[in-house]
């Protein structure tokens, strides 16, 4: 079993002393520095749902990390004091379970690519033709390695940048609590591990392999340059270790589960209040589905618009799932401590249903619209454009050894017209990483601009 004094551990990667001072707790001190940082900033211009849309009130992911955010704290709040009541952690610790799950929501989007998912799958098929290809950047890359570019995944990006590239470089990064880095990690295992384990599940149980595979690893968590300090935040988490053949990885912290349900909770019930403000969905569609998550009356106001009651059916859908999902955390508390359990709490409750009808509707409507899907294609091609007019920089810096200072003219211009950070390229694993760093970081119009710049348009 897990131990909440380990699990809500303060200290950070730069210190072995707690940070707690008279001001701001550490999960305060974190929320902050992830707030104020510029991969947090760029977040307003990422694609939620809706690429590049010109309609203001449709969520991008700043807004939906704040919102998310906003749900945790609440969930925090009803379990840790379920916890206090319980005599499971000490008085008053329920404020820091709060703040650990509020910090973690913030920074849960933070790695993620512009355009969304789809920029993930379009980074990844970049690498993945590249690796085709005889070009020696990409051949000397290991096998075991591979996955990580082929595979690439916004969650493993995200604890690059809370731990390595953000403020203190190579240094702990943001330099968080070791307790909201483990909030934050939903897969703790590194890509060539999951998918060895993810194989093996496969040969076993073939097209179903997917309901046998622990929740942890289900996708990767992190790449093999921030494996060292994941290893070493996980044994101070005490978080429980599992060998595959000598392959290791790890059990969830157990408030990776509330951090998932106020994600689950806010794109679900958010997506569609967005679908109905688009015009994607009707009234009477966002209506039927968001009133039964309420466990209040969701009668429309005398005089309201159509507009009003979807917000007010969106608040009541939220308090009511933040609800069930509280309840769901309670009775499966056992399993969730040994680290048994491996399912999303908003599936095991009791709005299980209603949220499958949501995302039933959610990729059958709004996953293939027109525009999204549109928008999506030209974001696959923005993103290959950046990715193919970068890499003769990185293949010029590996054919002078690595030496910045030797390269040509157009290579330096390139850099410089694109700010791009060479510090720490000195093989080609980390050039690789260098070009995922600076791709996956830009926003989706930056993404645009720059593909035209490239591409001489």
């Amino acid at each position: 079993m897990m131990n909440w004094s380990d699990l809500l551990n303060t200290y950070n990667n730069g210190t072995t002393q707690t940070r707690k001072d008279f001001r701001r707790e550490p999960y305060i001190i974190d929320a902050d520095r992830i707030s104020f940082s510029a991969p947090f900033r760029r977040l307003a211009n990422k694609t939620q749902v809706h690429p590049l849309h010109d309609h203001d009130h449709i969520h991008h992911r700043l807004i939906h990390s704040v919102e998310t955010a906003s749900v945790g704290r609440s969930l925090g709040i009803g379990v840790g004091q379920w916890l206090e009541d319980e005599n499971h952690i000490d008085k008053y610790e329920r404020h820091t379970i709060a703040g650990i799950i509020q910090a973690a929501c913030l920074a849960h989007d933070i790695g993620n690519p512009p355009f969304g998912h789809s920029g993930e799958s379009a980074i990844g098929a970049w690498f993945a033709q590249q690796f085709d290809t005889p070009n020696p950047l990409f051949t000397e890359i290991d096998d075991n390695l591979r996955p990580e570019f082929m595979e690439f995944e916004g969650n493993a990006q995200g604890f690059r940048i809370l731990t390595r590239l953000e403020m203190y470089r190579n240094e702990g990064g943001m330099r968080l609590s070791h307790g909201v880095l483990g909030a934050f990690s939903k897969y703790p295992v590194t890509a060539d591990v999951q998918r060895i384990i993810e194989d093996h599940t496969k040969e076993i149980h073939g097209s179903d392999f997917k309901k046998h595979l622990y929740c942890g690893l289900k996708k990767f968590g992190v790449f093999h340059s921030e494996a060292e300090q994941f290893h070493s935040y996980a044994k101070i988490l005490g978080l429980p270790q599992e060998n595959h053949d000598g392959h290791q990885f790890y059990r969830r912290h157990p408030l990776v589960f509330l951090v998932e349900a106020a994600d689950d909770i806010c794109y679900n019930i958010i997506d569609l209040e967005d679908a109905f403000t688009s015009g994607d969905l009707s009234y009477q569609d966002v209506r039927d589905l968001l009133s039964p998550l309420s466990a209040f009356s969701t009668d429309r106001r005398d005089g309201s618009t159509e507009a009003e009651h979807i917000s007010h059916l969106r608040a009541l859908a939220i308090g009511g799932a933040v609800f069930a999902c509280i309840q769901a955390f309670k009775a499966k508390y056992g399993d969730i401590m040994s680290g048994k359990f491996s399912d999303g709490l908003v599936d095991v409750s009791d709005k299980s249903d209603t949220f499958a009808a949501i995302k039933t509707i959610a990729n059958q409507q709004l996953f293939t619209s027109a525009r999204k899907t549109k928008l999506e294609v030209s974001g696959r091609a923005t993103i290959h454009n950046v990715l193919n007019g970068i890499t003769p920089v990185y293949a010029a810096l590996q054919d002078k050894g690595w030496d910045k200072g030797k390269l040509g003219d157009y290579e330096k211009q390139v850099a410089r017209a694109l700010e791009l950070d060479l510090r720490d390229v000195t093989d080609s694993y980390s050039a690789l990483h260098s070009m995922a760093d600076f791709t996956s970081g830009m926003t989706d119009r930056y993404a645009v601009k720059m593909s035209r710049m490239l591409s001489g348009i």
